[in-house]
């Protein structure tokens, strides 16, 4: 068949996070490189790709396109896509691992993919906080990565990953967001404090907090946060001599005037705010709110919600150094409180 060992070459998989206009591009540059596609050889039709891989033409179309702005295809009118460049080599190609896709970890996303440029292929997964899915997705990984990027926080069955963990090569493995327990081996990291960091941003604000009577921390149960927060939190409250309690559920929680709320999970922001509003309370002076990481929406809404948060930019940008460096070092990421009038 025309086109087979092309085709052969291809790989699109329904299971990753990379766009498929991407996989393709990615696909095609490391059969180049493996010799499986020469220069000046033509490649099929966006019409055949679309239609050997289910994906529609304008997904084959911008993986052809942004090959040719690489200089890696060129094209000629009514004669389709050709390899016009074969004298180059990527020699990083990052199998990279989050957890879930919120606001905060596309921006870690778009600052690792910035920071590495075109010097490395990235082959993006989500596993949903589960730990099957993660096994799954380990064991069936068919590629040599050059390095192997991780964020490892789950729901249930987290204990297992360490082990999994370490079945990778450990100079090729850069854990993202936690240090893991159990991991052996010389091994990159860039990580959050995490009973450290709340503790110091509440420090910071303890100036504002003290317009208040109690601090309320809103950490759902089965959450693939850290308890190190709640420690943190606790540890601060004690030492300084604040009302606290943890909630689990803000739904069944009264809010009344002279408290904090803390909301580490993104689905409890929404509903604390409703609820406060709903019952005429002034946010910044009766009752105040601190949203755990930075987004670009929290700047805005109530003319701007205090925040502590990971600088999640940096943490994607020094994970992309350790990768471009081939780097061991186990680096804390920068963590911040931005006040604004929410509290």
């Amino acid at each position: 068949m025309k086109f087979q060992s092309f085709y052969d070459a291809i790989q699109i998989d329904d299971l990753s996070a990379t766009p498929k206009y991407l996989q393709l591009a990615n696909s095609i540059i490391s059969a180049i490189e493996d010799g499986i596609l020469k220069k000046d050889e033509l490649l099929p039709s966006i019409n055949e790709i679309s239609f050997e891989y289910e994906v529609s033409r304008d997904t084959a179309e911008k993986g052809y396109k942004y090959l040719k702005e690489l200089g890696v295809l060129n094209s000629f009118p009514r004669k389709g896509y050709f390899v016009a460049n074969t004298d180059f080599r990527q020699s990083l190609k990052v199998f990279l691992l989050f957890n879930k896709l919120s606001a905060h970890k596309k921006i870690v996303y778009d600052a690792f993919a910035d920071a590495l440029g075109d010097h490395a292929l990235i082959d993006f997964y989500i596993y949903n906080n589960d730990y099957s899915l993660f096994k799954k997705l380990l064991n069936n990984k068919k590629e040599d990565y050059s390095h192997y990027v991780i964020i490892p926080h789950f729901l249930e069955g987290g204990e297992k990953a360490p082990e999994l963990i370490n079945a990778l090569p450990k100079e090729k493995l850069v854990l993202l967001d936690k240090q893991l327990p159990g991991i052996e081996g010389e091994y990159a990291a860039v990580y959050e404090n995490f009973e450290r960091d709340i503790f110091s941003a509440l420090e910071e604000a303890r100036e504002q907090l003290r317009k208040y009577q109690s601090i309320k921390l809103i950490f759902p149960e089965n959450s693939y946060y850290p308890v190190e927060i709640v420690k943190g939190f606790k540890k601060f409250c004690t030492k300084y001599n604040f009302d606290w309690k943890v909630l689990s559920d803000i739904s069944e929680e009264p809010i009344r005037k002279g408290e904090v709320y803390i909301n580490v999970m993104e689905d409890d922001l929404i509903p604390l705010v409703e609820r406060t509003i709903e019952l005429n309370l002034k946010v910044g002076s009766e009752v105040g709110i601190i949203s755990y990481n930075e987004t670009p929406f929290k700047r805005i809404i109530l003319n701007g919600i205090t925040t502590i948060s990971t600088d999640f930019r940096k943490l994607g940008a020094i994970a992309a150094r350790l990768v471009l460096e081939n780097s061991k070092e186990h680096i804390e990421a920068p963590f911040r409180l931005k006040l604004r009038n929410s509290l």
